[in-house]
């Protein structure tokens, strides 16, 4: 038990850390709030939602570490993940319907955000818009979904790392652990991409057909989505078939990949940013995807398969 409590501490210290910023944001909008009653455009921290809303959750799921792993033990993981959820969400309605942003005109906090996510807001004054006026239809909820969807495969994929080494620690069982070696460095890159992100916003201006750094960027951001909620599922299926588990589990990245492209459609009003111009990056006919996205889809399955498939053929040949 010691040893875990010396991992509890020094876990809860990283998180709180790597936090640092989410809460800050979080913390300056409700002093706003409270002192002005509004968030002013010119005080409003980026991509508070919904990296704050996270933030809470994962440092909630720390705190009660020790007592999980005790008390709970088989399906701490599972529960813990499933409350966590359930805090970011309560976190994330009470940001999205309390908190009011003044501009030129006075909004809620999802209402802001649902533009933040197109351009940022100096150039969303000064812009001239084309032709094509999708980003900046009416509000809709369902642009929310690639926010819930980044949020919950961070947070589960997060709390199911931190946990399942508490567990090795609690219980001496290491069956687990190179399968969760490899989901904790899926899940770091996809969040050092989420952090890049947050203050990039992967340098897009706003026009459908981004730059060719922004596609890179966003292609990267994609896969690595899928990848680590395969490799999540990954870890769970140790004692599965070799193949079966890791068909399952690159099933899910390309699926994963998949519905974050559902999720940009409905942000830009049934229209997807587009890599550059040419058959390989326009609609095919009749759908909105495009080779390059089947591409972006397939190679985020492929690339869970070949981790996977090495995992298994060195544990099958120690």
């Amino acid at each position: 038990m010691a040893k875990l409590i010396r991992y509890w501490i020094l876990t809860l210290l990283g998180v709180f850390a790597i936090s640092i910023y989410p809460i800050y944001m979080g913390c300056s909008v409700l002093y706003y709030m409270i002192t002005e009653g509004t968030v002013f455009e010119e005080n409003f921290p980026k991509y508070i939602i919904p990296y704050t809303p996270i933030a809470l959750s994962i440092i909630v799921a720390v705190i009660i570490m020790p007592l999980v792993i005790k008390y709970i033990k088989k399906f701490s993981v599972l529960i813990v993940s499933l409350f966590s959820v359930a805090v970011f969400f309560v976190a994330e309605l009470i940001f999205e319907t309390k908190v009011i942003v003044t501009s030129t005109v006075t909004s809620t906090l999802e209402s802001w955000q649902m533009f933040m996510c197109y351009i940022p807001p100096v150039s969303y004054k000064t812009r001239t818009w084309k032709t094509v006026d999708v980003l900046i239809g009416d509000y809709s909820p369902t642009f929310k979904l690639h926010f819930y969807l980044i949020s919950i495969v961070l947070i589960i994929a997060i709390i199911n790392s931190l946990y399942g080494f508490a567990k090795i620690i609690y219980t001496s069982d290491r069956s687990r652990c190179k399968t969760l070696v490899i989901q904790s460095i899926c899940t770091s890159i996809f969040l050092v991409l989420c952090i890049l992100a947050c203050f990039t916003a992967f340098f897009r201006d706003g026009e459908i057909t981004v730059s060719f750094l922004s596609a890179i960027l966003m292609s990267l951001f994609f896969v690595m989505l899928g990848v680590t909620s395969g490799t999540y599922v990954f870890s769970f299926l140790i004692g599965w078939k070799k193949h079966i588990s890791v068909l399952i589990s690159s099933l899910v990245a390309s699926i994963i990949t998949f519905t974050m492209y559902v999720g940009e459609m409905f942000l830009l009003n049934g229209n997807l940013y587009r890599f550059g111009k040419g058959f390989v990056f326009e609609g095919l006919s009749g759908i909105i995807l495009a080779p390059i996205d089947f591409f972006v889809i397939l190679l985020s399955g492929c690339v869970c398969f070949g981790i996977c498939y090495l995992i298994n053929f060195k544990k099958t040949n120690t």
